[in-house]
């Protein structure tokens, strides 16, 4: 079962989604949060076992928006994933959610079974972006392939991290990935984390984008 916490200012459209999503049996609504602080009270209040799999997030909401909550989110409660489903497709709305460590972004009128497909794949460790904002997001990740930092980069990484890295990219597990390569599960980690360290990423999502924006990986390989 995945649990989810609805976030979103607007009480109608909360008991909305919480309607639509509590249809499908393998997603449960934990509670819903009427802002970003609402929400970080809620989680802080939670023992580790009763936390949510995944938050849908709003973005701009009073008190604390959903770029402030998603980047605590994403620092402070790192097995949680979130999905930002909002109104917004501003540039720096996009980029913004995209540099907390939103692992996806879907506008308001996705339809019902697109929102549940990437709930689900979310919190599998998948990453969704709407199509309408998706060209902005390869902008985003092309700007820095050129640049100083990303040939150092390039120097930097073995033949065996740039391996594990495009496993991270293609939503890979920690187990497969020492599956795969024959390695035990503590080195594998070693390797996550130094990856993670040297992109400066948080979570897979965002060491993916990183390395797509250096040319570490190209999109059609993942």
């Amino acid at each position: 079962m995945i649990r989810i916490i609805i976030c979103d200012d607007q009480a109608i459209v909360r008991e909305g989604l919480k309607t639509i999503i509590s249809t499908d049996p393998e997603i449960s609504v934990i509670s819903t949060a009427c802002d970003g602080e609402d929400l970080i009270d809620q989680l802080e209040l939670m023992e580790e076992p009763s936390l949510p799999d995944l938050i849908l997030l709003d973005l701009k909401m009073p008190v604390m928006n959903g770029i402030t909550a998603a980047r605590t989110v994403c620092s402070r409660f790192r097995n949680i994933k979130v999905l930002v489903l909002t109104t917004y497709d501003d540039d720096s709305w996009v980029f913004d959610a995209v540099r907390s460590g939103a692992s996806g972004y879907l506008l308001k009128d996705t339809p019902r079974e697109d929102l549940l497909d990437a709930i689900k794949g979310t919190a599998a460790g998948n990453t969704y972006v709407d199509p309408s904002v998706a060209g902005k997001v390869l902008s985003f990740v092309r700007e820095d392939r050129h640049s100083g930092a990303a040939d150092q980069l390039q120097e930097e990484f073995s033949e065996r991290e740039m391996k594990i890295l495009l496993m991270i990219a293609r939503g890979y597990s920690n187990t497969e990935i020492a599956d795969s390569l024959h390695l035990s599960p503590g080195t594998a980690r070693n390797y996550i984390s130094s990856i993670f360290s040297r992109l400066g990423a948080a979570d897979r999502t965002q060491a993916a984008i990183a390395a797509l924006r250096f040319g570490l990986i190209r999109l059609q390989d993942i």
